[in-house]
């Protein structure tokens, strides 16, 4: 694995348990249809969120959740929709969905920071 998988890999793995630990049960992590991968999908109670996570080493290149760009919006939306239909059907008429986004900074000697963004964006609203 490249450093930069395994870096990626670092932060889903420190946001899941980010989720567990605030309650919520981890459906899937890097869930791919076609090309694109859900990188986290959680429930707690009657809601289900989409999370995209990014990680950095720093914040050297901007905040991590500034590269969440409208196309890549528009890829999470994608394969969420692909995942209602493949492992979510039954949660479709009991659940609300959204979509989260996660920014984990694992700095050299420092601790990890992790800032969770509930709502991120809105299916449609992504440009």
């Amino acid at each position: 694995m490249r450093a930069g998988q395994e870096l990626e890999r670092r932060g889903e793995a420190l946001a899941a348990a980010l989720f567990e630990d605030q309650g919520w049960t981890v459906l899937d992590r890097n869930w791919r249809a076609g090309h694109a991968e859900l990188d986290l999908g959680v429930r707690r109670g009657r809601v289900v969120a989409f999370v995209e996570v990014k990680t950095r080493t720093g914040e050297g290149c901007g905040d991590p959740l500034e590269s969440i760009t409208p196309r890549k919006r528009r890829e999470v939306e994608r394969v969420a929709r692909a995942w209602l239909r493949i492992r979510g059907e039954e949660l479709q008429d009991r659940c609300t969905f959204r979509f989260d986004a996660v920014a984990v900074i694992l700095a050299p000697n420092a601790p990890s920071d992790l800032r969770h963004g509930p709502d991120a964006w809105c299916a449609g609203d992504s440009g």
